[in-house]
């Protein structure tokens, strides 16, 4: 018996080495396809405003399509070498899974049941948000208590975490609410306009994106209260450590880019630059932050020149000279008094 069970052991650990290097020839293999087909294919929204969206001549424009054009510049040198595929919410696990995409950033939220049951890495936080609901001006209704008192028809996205956090909510009030789904924004805005939605629920982000978008944004009311924490950012799938990395420190540099005050019109500049800190980031000298990776130690420089720093992502597409007008508020960083804050390249 005792000779069945060490030939059981031994089978078992060969089985779990095995697998052990399955996963270590699986890690890089992202990377590879990118620089082989030569372009990064990147999961996006098209309708939301701000986040992701086409424009008139069909380019695709938003804070989160900046960030799939980030990592493309740090991966192959060119911001512009992104194929983009549209997602409706409940598409992002399987788009992922499949293989159909390299990278996720389409306003998705980090929460433990992604991080375990999608076989994903979510990379830093991009945008800090909460769910909010917004009803129009006429219902009469100011604040989520009125609302509770209400019964009405309640619309959120399928396959978001707004569903869940809205159940909660009625319950919690004791509401009598019905909840519709659809499978965007553009559904739920059609449904809201015609009456078949008293109000409807999502991250705040995405109400201001609709309220500042829509025939008449006096009409609509977004509610005082947030009653979720909705951390967004890019997500990548599990099998790829090194991808992961580098989604990961290209967000972070871009962060860290704006704390020392390089950013696109000026990074030429810093060149030359005997600042540690700076030549680290910026990958000159003898620094080789790239080699970790298995790309250009200068990947940050690429990043930088073509995109910019965070701050520059968030005042195109979401900042006070927008139609959204939104402050930098927790998005700001961390010695800005906001939650912003990169680990050091070191």
């Amino acid at each position: 018996m005792k000779r069945y069970i060490v030939f059981a052991l031994v089978v078992i650990s060969l089985l779990a080495l095995g697998s052990g290097l399955a996963m270590a020839q699986d890690d890089g293999h992202i990377v590879e396809r990118i620089m082989e087909r030569g372009e990064l294919l990147c999961g996006v929204n098209t309708v939301l405003p701000g986040f992701g969206t086409q424009n008139d001549a069909g380019d695709f424009v938003g804070f989160d399509v900046d960030f799939c054009r980030a990592v493309a510049a740090a991966v192959l040198g060119d911001a512009d070498a992104v194929g983009f595929r549209p997602l409706t919410a409940a598409e992002r696990p399987t788009a992922m899974a499949g293989g159909e995409i390299d990278l996720l950033v389409r306003n998705t939220t980090w929460t433990l049941s992604r991080d375990t049951e999608w076989g994903a890495t979510f990379g830093p936080t991009t945008f800090y948000d909460g769910q909010g609901i917004m009803v129009k001006v006429d219902l009469g209704i100011t604040n989520l208590a009125e609302l509770g008192e209400e019964s009405i028809t309640m619309c959120a996205t399928a396959g978001t975490t707004t569903e869940l956090n809205i159940t909660d909510t009625e319950n919690a009030l004791g509401a009598d609410w019905e909840l519709s789904t659809f499978q965007d924004f553009d559904a739920i805005m059609d449904a809201y306009e015609a009456g078949a939605c008293d109000a409807f629920t999502s991250d705040v982000s995405s109400l201001v994106s609709r309220k500042a978008t829509s025939t008449d944004p006096a009409a609509h009311l977004i509610l005082p209260e947030v009653i979720s924490k909705e951390p967004l950012g890019p997500v990548s799938p599990q099998s790829d450590a090194t991808f992961a990395d580098i989604v990961r420190w290209t967000v972070w540099g871009m962060m860290t880019a704006e704390e020392l005050g390089i950013n696109s019109m000026n990074v030429g500049d810093y060149m030359d630059s005997e600042d540690a800190g700076i030549g680290r980031l910026l990958g000159l000298g003898d620094n080789v932050a790239g080699e970790y990776f298995g790309i250009n130690d200068g990947f940050m420089v690429d990043v930088i020149s073509q995109i910019g720093n965070y701050g520059e992502v968030f005042e195109r597409h979401l900042g006070k000279d927008t139609i959204f007008g939104l402050d930098r508020g927790v998005n700001a960083l961390w010695t800005d008094g906001g939650l912003l804050y990169a680990s050091p390249f070191r």
